[in-house]
């Protein structure tokens, strides 16, 4: 099973292609990595357009089975929560346009699931989709970081 991770967001959306084997005791490999970025000068009807652009180009490519993606959960910048909605509504909706099924998982429920601890640090989070991977590096940027989690946590909500 293929599943896109994705941690939304209007200047930065990660996305992480995980390959789910369950038949192979659940071994998990990443199949692609990165992120969309959108540049603030923009206006924001146009940075969504390259997001839904360039999100479909994603879902197009590798054609993931499911997608999982951060849920908006609690935002201390009041300022971003609004724009970061909307991207979050545009990735729902490239989704939908292909058919993929979503499911949706705060911060605080991919940290407990990963780690057991809904508190968890970033480093915390990296070292287990590290272990999970069975890999030493992961991409330099903490978005992509997130949306490989964000997949890699629903692969252990399926199995429960």
């Amino acid at each position: 099973m293929k599943i896109l991770g994705i941690d939304p967001g209007m200047a930065i959306v990660g996305y992480g292609l995980i390959e789910y084997k369950s038949e192979n005791n659940g071994e998990i490999s990443l199949l692609a990595s990165g992120s969309i970025q959108t540049d603030k000068k923009l206006d924001d009807s146009k940075r969504l357009l390259e997001i839904y652009n360039d999100l479909s180009e994603i879902v197009n490519k590798y054609s993931p089975d499911c997608a999982s993606v951060e849920n908006l959960f609690f935002f201390k910048n009041q300022k971003t929560v609004i724009p970061v909605a909307e991207a979050r509504g545009v990735i729902l909706t490239v989704l939908e346009k292909f058919n993929i099924p979503t499911y949706s998982y705060t911060p605080m429920e991919v940290k407990q699931i990963l780690t057991g601890y809904g508190r968890a640090d970033k480093k915390e989070v990296e070292q287990m989709v590290k272990i999970a991977l069975n890999k030493n590096n992961l991409p330099k940027l903490d978005d992509t970081v997130d949306a490989i989690a964000i997949a890699i946590c629903h692969t252990r909500n399926i199995i429960q």
